[in-house]
This record gives C-alpha cells, structure tokens and sequence, in this order.
C-alpha cells in the first residue's frame, strides 16, 4: 500500500512538525481511513534517517489521516512517501 505526507498538522497559528496529513492509496472514504487507524509508517530521509509514527485518526472527509511521529519531520519530508509496516 503506497502512501505520501501531504503536510504538517496546521492550525490558525502554527504547526506542528511531529503530526502529519497522509494520503494513502485506495482509500476515498472516512469509512475506508478509520480502518487504517493504528497502522504504523516510517518515513526513511535519503541518508538513512528513520522516524517511526502511527495513523491516529481520519482527517477530513476525502479519506486522508493523521499520523503521530516520533519526532519532527524536516520539510523535506513533505511530498515524500512512507512505508507502510
């Protein structure tokens, strides 16, 4: 199953690097991105750098989610795809 980091978790004010919006393959429905909820995903740099994270919720009505990572992602993650475990 492919999936790609859209952007940070945005809000009025800020965001917030640690919180991702992903998109994966397949899945055009709330109904389809609660079944991804609790999957987890890794998003490898070109250099080897790991950060591990896990789907928490949907996000929107399209069948995008949300996903908590262990730590910030760099902006050159945006755009990028994720593994998929």
């Amino acid at each position: 199953m492919k999936a790609i980091i859209l952007d940070y978790r945005r809000g009025r004010h800020g965001q917030t690097p640690n919180q991702a919006i992903i998109e994966f393959e397949g899945a055009d429905s709330v109904e389809k991105a609660k079944k991804l909820e609790g999957t987890a995903v890794m998003w490898e740099s070109s250099g080897g750098k790991r950060i591990n994270g896990k789907v928490t919720a949907p996000h929107g009505r399209k069948g995008r989610v949300r996903a908590l990572f262990e730590k910030g992602l760099p902006g050159q993650a945006i755009g990028s795809p994720v593994a998929v475990k």
